[in-house]
C-alpha cells in the first residue's frame, strides 16, 4: 500500500472536498481518501499495482480542481 499527499486548488467548500473524497474512493485501487480543505490537502492511499499518483491526479482534475506544482 503506497501513500500520497496531493495539493489541491479550487476547493471553496465542504462540498467539494466530499466531492473529490467519493470521486478517488470510487476509483480501483484506492483503500483511503481524505481530503482536509483547510489545509487544500488530499491524502490517498492505494495499490500501487492498481493504480499510481498520475491516474489519480487525473481523478481529481476531472472534477475541476488543479494540482499546482510544489
Amino acid at each position: 500500500m503506497e501513500t500520497v499527499q496531493m495539493n489541491i486548488s479550487g476547493m471553496s467548500c465542504a462540498g467539494c472536498a466530499r466531492s473529490i473524497e467519493n470521486k478517488l474512493r470510487a476509483t480501483a485501487g484506492v483503500a483511503s481518501a481524505q481530503v482536509d480543505l483547510a489545509a487544500a490537502v488530499a491524502t490517498i492511499a492505494f495499490d500501487e499495482q492498481a493504480t499510481n499518483g498520475t491516474a489519480l491526479a487525473h481523478v481529481v482534475e476531472s472534477l475541476g480542481f488543479t494540482l499546482p506544482l510544489a
